[in-house]
């Protein structure tokens, strides 16, 4: 069982080696294809199960309050700037400077997240608590992974 910090560490790191893969492939090729289907789905259920399990415990805090607020407009942001790469042509060039934006700002938020917010969090997750948390994000991020397409499908008609 990886604690909260290790289970939102690894998707992390494996969105790092994503976006390293997606920047490193050029036009609509296969590779890339691959490489931004696995990150967009993982993304977006990884910020929603982190949004509904981690965030909604910090907002027990004041400064919790803040901190939450801010990850999670960071993700509506991420979030737009996903979508727009969705409905872009791969191989153009307006893609690739999307894309550069959206690896810069994600960069940014997953260091904030690991170096600042996990920091303060310590201060409201009890060691104890930190392994239930990682199951409970973990399970979430699997049930949310299987509605990813239905939740932007309803966005999409808001």
């Amino acid at each position: 069982m990886p604690s909260i910090y290790d289970a939102i560490k690894s998707d992390h790191d494996n969105h790092r080696k994503l976006l390293n893969t997606l920047e490193d492939t050029s036009g609509d090729s296969e590779t890339r294809r691959k490489a931004w289907d696995d990150f967009y789905y993982d993304v977006k259920s990884h910020a929603a199960a982190e949004e509904e399990t981690f965030y909604s415990k910090l907002i027990s805090k004041t400064w919790g309050q803040d901190s939450a607020r801010h990850s999670v407009h960071e993700h509506q942001q991420l979030d737009d700037l996903m979508e727009e790469l969705n409905d872009t042509d791969m191989s153009s060039p307006g893609w690739l400077t999307k894309f550069k934006t959206l690896k810069h700002d994600y960069e940014h938020h997953m260091d904030e997240e690991e170096n600042e917010v996990f920091t303060r969090a310590r201060e409201v997750i009890e060691n104890s608590e930190e392994a239930g948390f990682g199951d409970r994000f973990l399970s979430r991020k699997k049930e949310e992974r299987k509605i990813v397409d239905e939740k932007v499908a309803d966005s999409l008609e808001d």
